[in-house]
């Protein structure tokens, strides 16, 4: 009599919809287009995966990191992912399958496959580590199920009232829960209602704009910066659920919150670090956070050089302008990009990098220097064509320089 042949186990690749917080970032960094979402989930095709683990790094919440060993013929189908509230428990698997040799059952259906990497041409262009002497980060104390509240102690607009650009400050107080943050981090907001389906409406992200001793040094608080969104990219009315919400809201108001999240995008924690902080609009809020932690640092510890490159349509709309003006011209160097101001040429923070090469050149052959970029995701290319002039200037290999800061944790990007 015949034997029956091995039943072939897949190693399926999951997202977790209870931590999933929606952002995108796996389905912009897989390099085979496996992942796709629709209203509710973010999913993985089982038939495009091939296991390569590109996604997993820039994951901010983890959720991305999750695996089944299920019988290839039964793997979950994107269609089952799309209806999920949880993840599936564990199946047991038939006993030919489950006394197979334990190499077989970490690869997918073609044993005689090669090991699959994601094509060079499409790396992601910042860091997948933190920079190495970032303090530890927490994540995910909180979640969908179990969120925590807090408590609106300020709600202040940082953009000229004349101005389109409706975008406020907002402070959030957690009394005495514990809620740790790092510079750098994000958090997830739950606002009420459903959606059209009727489905609770998933967390939005928001970066954090304070530092980690809070927006008021030694509160158990922090700060948001977010923009009342009324148009979609294309220029079309939209208007943004969570934006909405959280620029409505009054002193004394509660939201529920999820997080915190990220553990990557981290300020370095060793003496004299150079920070190079490039962002547009929102995108401030990270580089708020880095820039209010290094000026309480003063006096305390040795601060490194920080240089940034902000911009925005015109100084009315640019976040944050009256108190960024008020900060030491030898604590940071300013340079702002308008791109509207009235009676001035067009300039984009790539434009100024390539300005203030010579100072850039300089912060980049420092290996106490990190950069960060954070803003629409547009300007990645050009800030990075920029870098690379800015090094191939100086008859520097910007490739070989570039996997450096890569691989050392020192350029990371954030962006939408």
């Amino acid at each position: 009599m015949n034997a029956p042949l091995p039943v072939e186990v897949l190693k399926q690749h999951l997202i977790d919809p209870e931590i999933c917080i929606r952002c995108n970032t796996c389905e912009e960094t897989c390099p085979v287009d496996a992942i796709t979402h629709d209203s509710n989930n973010y999913v993985v095709d089982p038939e495009i995966c091939n296991g390569c683990m590109a996604c997993v790094p820039p994951c901010p919440t983890g959720s991305i990191d999750n695996w089944r060993l299920v019988v290839r013929a039964e793997a979950y189908s994107v269609q089952d992912q799309f209806g999920w509230e949880e993840l599936p428990q564990e199946k047991s698997l038939p006993l030919d399958a489950a006394g197979a040799d334990d190499a077989a059952q970490q690869v997918a259906a073609d044993p005689q496959a090669e090991p699959a990497t994601p094509p060079a041409t499409l790396v992601t262009p910042g860091a997948a580590v933190p920079p190495w002497s970032a303090a530890h980060p927490y994540v995910n104390l909180y979640t969908h199920k179990t969120p925590i509240t807090a408590t609106v102690v300020g709600n202040y607009r940082v953009t000229g009232a004349d101005t389109e650009s409706d975008i406020h400050h907002i402070v959030l107080d957690f009394g005495e829960q514990p809620f740790p943050v790092l510079e750098g981090q994000s958090i997830g907001i739950l606002p009420p209602g459903v959606d059209a389906m009727g489905r609770p409406h998933h967390a939005r992200q928001y970066s954090l704009a304070s530092p980690r001793d809070g927006e008021r040094a030694g509160y158990n608080n922090l700060s948001l910066t977010v923009k009342r969104v009324t148009q979609d990219h294309g220029g079309e009315a939209a208007h943004g659920v969570c934006s909405n919400y959280l620029c409505d809201l009054a002193k004394n108001d509660t939201v529920q919150v999820i997080g915190p999240f990220g553990h990557t995008f981290l300020m370095p924690n060793h003496p004299k670090a150079n920070l190079i902080m490039i962002c547009t609009g929102t995108g401030s809020a990270p580089m708020r956070a880095m820039t209010e932690r290094s000026r309480r640092l003063i006096g305390t510890a040795d601060i490194g050089k920080l240089m940034l490159f902000f911009g925005a349509r015109t100084e009315r709309e640019l976040p944050y302008f009256g108190p960024l003006m008020k900060l030491p011209r030898d604590f940071i160097d300013i340079n702002l990009a308008l791109s509207r101001e009235p009676g001035q040429p067009k300039r984009y923070v790539q434009d100024l990098i390539r300005e203030r090469a010579a100072q850039v050149r300089g912060l980049l052959t420092d290996r106490n220097t990190c950069i960060y970029v954070c803003g629409l995701k547009g300007m990645e290319v050009g800030v990075l064509d920029a870098l690379r002039e800015v090094v191939v200037q100086s008859g520097e290999d910007w490739s070989i320089l570039h996997e450096a800061l890569r691989r050392e944790g020192r350029l990371h990007f954030e962006t939408y």
